[in-house]
């Protein structure tokens, strides 16, 4: 899953792009079908069972769902060519810094263990990487995943050393022995594990709930103009939301969320339990705004520090702008 906090690279990509979209004619915004953006994340690819069942077209509302690399369909959407993308809270801050803001109304879900701290053979534990090398993008958001559960740990980055790795690298720099243990995401965590014999995950997102949510981004202008069609949208996502939950419709999603990526259903299968699609519940539990990771609120700004910190962007982003509940309250009867 290529879900990350964009280098400084990516980051003047997408600033060169947003500046084309700043000056992009508003009917382009405007235009028929809402076109979404979305990417391998298992709680995006969820998306795929509203467009295979026809419930989109059954509300009454036209949409095109865009299948597109994670990268690309952030860059698409800074260039005006999409109405909405998913993305990471933290990958929308930096999308907004660099000229091209969003505003967040459907929290899909949080990674619940896809993101792993992986130790190569016999270190067992966070607070035995003490004095060891570990390899992570540094920047990105599984560096903020081991900062995380160094600090859980009573350590700080001071105890370990960095080398800076692309995460698609990562497997065989563990394998190779370089370091003592790297930091990535599915699939790379998943290919670290089988290539490096004795490997074992010591600290994951699931220890971590709510340091990396997934959402559905929208353009302020679209959603201005278009907020009845944004909420059938809504409304589809629930629908696909109870529908997922319940055990008799696993094979059957399965086989469309599997196909939607080109694995096979039970290799597809894994990928659900760690990410944690969030029930109506849930979803309001995180929309209430308060400090802690259970908050999208909370999270978003702890994401927002550290992007500040590592120089991502220079200046603190206004989290809450980057917000809106409103659509979802409505749709699950609390407004």
């Amino acid at each position: 899953m290529l879900k990350f906090i964009l280098s400084k690279t990516k980051t003047l990509a997408v600033a060169a792009l947003a500046g084309v979209a700043f000056f992009a004619p508003a009917s382009q915004l405007a235009a028929a079908p809402l076109k979404i953006g979305y990417s391998d994340w298992p709680g995006w690819v969820a998306w795929e069972i509203g467009v295979k069942k026809g419930w989109f077209k059954e509300a009454g509302v036209d949409v095109e769902f865009v299948w597109m690399d994670y990268v690309k369909s952030m860059e698409a959407y800074a260039a005006g060519q999409l109405d909405a993308v998913c993305m990471t809270n933290g990958d929308a801050l930096v999308t907004g810094a660099t000229g091209k803001p969003s505003v967040g109304i459907v929290v899909n879900d949080f990674s619940n263990g896809n993101d792993m701290v992986i130790a190569k053979k016999g270190i067992d534990s966070v607070k035995a990487l003490k004095g060891q090398t570990i390899g992570v993008e540094v920047g990105f958001v599984d560096h903020l995943l081991l900062l995380k559960g160094l600090e859980l740990n009573g350590m700080t980055e001071k105890d370990v050393t960095l080398k800076n790795t692309p995460t698609n690298n990562t497997p065989q720099v563990l394998a190779s022995g370089e370091v003592a243990a790297i930091c990535a995401w599915q699939p790379n965590s998943g290919q670290a594990l089988k290539v490096a014999p004795g490997s074992k995950a010591i600290f994951t997102s699931k220890d971590a709930p709510g340091l990396i949510y997934d959402l559905l981004y929208v353009d302020a202008a679209s959603l201005k103009d278009k907020r009845a069609e944004w909420k059938k949208v809504v409304e589809v996502w629930y629908k696909i939301v109870a529908y997922m939950s319940e055990e008799k419709n696993l094979d059957e999603a399965l086989v469309i969320l599997a196909g939607r990526v080109g694995v096979t259903p039970a290799e597809y299968e894994p990928l659900l339990g760690g990410t944690m699609i969030l029930k109506p519940d849930a979803v309001l539990k995180a929309w209430t705004k308060g400090e802690g990771l259970d908050s999208v609120y909370g999270s978003t700004k702890v994401v927002d520090a550290f992007n500040v910190k590592y120089e991502v962007y220079k200046e603190p982003a206004k989290t809450e702008s980057y917000l809106d509940p409103s659509l979802t309250l409505e749709v699950l009867g609390k407004k």
